[in-house]
């Protein structure tokens, strides 16, 4: 038996010992793994043209996530601080109409133009399109309701095309089919700048009036607002017998395709939709 004094006299604290055999423990447990990984990879070989095509990969997906960004980017610019809300006024010496539009509104209507049915169509167009549509006219209703229905589809048309500017990022096309009982009616719009509007097969003016909207004022309506709004509107009845339900599935279908036309599209922020680069004559 060595006394622990002569241990630490000849060789050293016993801390000491334990210090380096936890060092040569340790060294030799990296060493170990060092030997492990060099043969896991011993065997990886990577050619000239493999590394090339790596590299390609790379170079590839950098610029996707750049043009990522940059959509991104472009998207928020266009829509940072944007209002799409207007205010039109139309006067003459037989109507005076005022249109406040939101574009991007929730469906409220406020619409008092003197002629029941027409407002009823009306706030059809901002329940369906979710717009908020505000109409008021005062119009010469003691001759007929010509002058009042005419210039308030003039002057929403002018709201419309006002509140889409340069139309940049929206998706210019819009098509709907809206049923109500037996009627059935499409209508398919372009936001083109280029207004033209046509009717097929339509049967509402069966009857003169509906409420106190005379029925050959719905095409001439639907007429005045292309013009005005630079729209080319396609309108197909495909089925309907009651004047009725023919009008209001007409406006329905027209909010919902004016709805999908109006719509900013993220894909294509910040860009006319066209390959001439703009959407006016």
């Amino acid at each position: 038996h060595v006394p622990n004094e002569a241990m630490a006299h000849a060789f050293g604290p016993a801390s000491t010992h334990r210090r380096c055999f936890t060092r040569r423990l340790r060294g030799g447990r990296e060493g170990k793994r060092a030997k492990r990984r060099m043969e896991a990879t011993a065997g990886v070989h990577v050619d000239g043209q493999e590394l090339q095509e790596l590299r390609e990969e790379n170079r590839r997906l950098r610029e996707e996530l750049e043009r990522w960004r940059t959509s991104q980017a472009r998207e928020a610019k266009a829509l940072e601080g944007a209002s799409r809300t207007v205010t039109r006024e139309r006067k003459t010496k037989e109507t005076d109409v005022r249109v406040t539009l939101n574009l991007d509104g929730t469906g409220k209507a406020q619409n008092q133009t003197g002629v029941g049915f027409l407002d009823h169509m009306l706030d059809q167009l901002a329940s369906h399109g979710l717009f908020d549509v505000d109409v008021t006219c005062q119009g010469d209703l003691w001759v007929d309701d010509h002058h009042t229905v005419e210039d308030v589809a003039i002057t929403l048309g002018q709201a419309f095309k006002d509140a889409l500017g340069d139309k940049k990022g929206i998706r210019r096309f819009g098509t709907f089919t809206a049923p109500l009982d037996e009627a059935l009616v499409s209508v398919t719009l372009d936001l083109s700048g280029r207004p033209h509007t046509q009717f097929y097969g339509y049967t509402a003016t069966s009857v003169e009036k509906i409420g106190g909207l005379s029925t050959h004022m719905v095409e001439h309506f639907f007429e005045s607002f292309a013009s005005t709004s630079m729209t080319t509107l396609h309108i197909q009845q495909i089925n309907g017998r009651n004047p009725h339900h023919v009008v209001e599935a007409t406006f329905k279908a027209f909010a919902r395709a004016l709805r999908m036309a109006t719509e900013l599209d993220p894909r294509n922020a910040g860009v006319v939709p066209s390959s001439k680069g703009h959407l006016t004559i």
